[in-house]
């Protein structure tokens, strides 16, 4: 059975003491888990299984338990297989920039606050009473109150799976826990939904939904104004609100892309169509812009986006491609003419071809719909009998 791994939230309503608990219990794993990423630093970074001889009978002798002292070792030696990656993959710069050596040259450190992962011998959950009961460096507490939304509790019921994070924001403690659904058939798509992401419009499909960025652009730009004059005051009370609004914008353009991927996939499953969407990897490596316009470039969550597009479609069953972007905002989806100036503006294309007038945005969409038909199909399975 295939599954799609999503993640589930929930606020964790704990008494003070529990409260002081459980805050005490982040602060000293990630002052251990900073210890252990100096160790296997000066030990060359070795496997998990080496590292753990160095370490473990340190982090027993320091008060935590078997399964936490393995979780901080676990979590120090993915953080560092995680920034191998990032290196191989160029993340960082090349090898002789200034960055790539800065972050090669030093241990990983982890905040105070950082997120400890916990499997079901450190964490166990009471559904009917919406109750956990987690272990901490002063004892294991029960009867821990969290709250979630209904569907998020029916969720968590039938398919979690796997470790839970514990993490702290702003001195609200969080349960962030791994459910594995199970993905829906997929059916034999009657046609493709393309899908253009923009700045300008984040999102534009071929069956005439458009997602207007300009209130979320003027969101943007109304926060940065914000923050700038905040950070030029340097004062106590000028921090005070940049802190409760550090992830105001955050959670406003999550939720902004939650309602556009679900308004996508829910069309597409009406319609039983497929949809098919630009492979955009590597694009602010690729761009080269002005400095005003790289803050815009930075903050478009397309990425965020289509992972929601993504899983959202394997949930309902809904076929999914990506395709090649390139010259799509440039071709013709009349007659397939390509040149650069059949792209008059932003918002206008007009074919030197064939002389269609269209939306840019439009167009462009249905240049990725017709690409998502051919790949599907050269995809799919032969369906002609085979010859005797």
């Amino acid at each position: 059975m295939i599954v799609v791994k999503i993640v589930t939230q929930v606020k964790l309503m704990p008494e003070a003491e529990h409260a002081a608990a459980l805050s005490a219990t982040l602060r000293t794993v990630n002052d251990l888990a900073c210890w252990v990423s100096e160790v296997a630093f000066a030990h060359g970074v070795p496997r998990e299984y080496k590292l753990r001889k160095h370490t473990y009978p340190h982090l027993k002798a320091e008060g935590l338990g078997a399964q936490a002292a393995q979780h901080v070792i676990k979590k120090v030696s993915d953080a560092y297989t995680t920034l191998h990656a990032n290196l191989k993959a160029g993340n960082y710069g090349k090898p002789c920039s200034k960055r790539r050596i800065k972050v090669k040259s030093k241990p990983i450190m982890f905040r105070a606050d950082a997120a400890q992962p916990y499997d079901d011998r450190c964490l166990s959950w009471q559904y009917d009473t919406q109750t956990v009961s987690i272990w901490t460096t002063a004892g294991r507490i029960k009867g821990v109150r969290f709250v979630c939304s209904t569907d998020a509790l029916k969720v968590l019921q039938q398919y979690r799976k796997g470790e839970s994070d514990l993490i702290e924001r702003d001195g609200v403690f969080y349960l962030i826990a791994t459910c594995e659904v199970p993905e829906a058939e997929t059916y034999e798509p009657d046609g493709f939904i393309g899908v253009d992401l923009g700045i300008v419009n984040i999102a534009t499909t071929s069956i005439g939904y458009q997602a207007a960025g300009r209130a979320l652009n003027r969101y943007r730009k109304r926060q940065l104004a914000l923050r700038a004059k905040l950070q030029k005051k340097r004062t106590k009370s000028a921090r005070r609100p940049l802190k409760e609004r550090s992830r105001r914008e955050q959670w406003h353009v999550k939720n902004t892309n939650h309602i556009i991927a679900k308004t996508i996939v829910t069309e597409a499953e009406r319609t039983s169509a497929g949809i098919s969407l630009e492979e955009l990897n590597g694009i602010r490596q690729r761009v080269r812009l002005r400095k005003p316009q790289r803050v815009t470039l930075h903050s478009w969550a397309f990425a965020q986006l289509g992972d929601f597009i993504v899983y959202k479609a394997k949930r309902a069953g809904v076929p999914l491609v990506f395709v090649d972007p390139a010259y799509t905002s440039q071709t013709c989806a009349e007659c397939g003419h390509v040149d650069k100036r059949n792209r008059v503006d932003q918002g206008l294309f007009i074919c030197r071809e064939c002389g269609v007038v269209a939306h840019a945005d439009r167009n462009a969409s249905h240049n990725i719909a017709q690409r998502g038909e051919s790949v599907w199909n050269a995809g799919r399975e032969s369906r002609v009998p085979a010859t005797p």
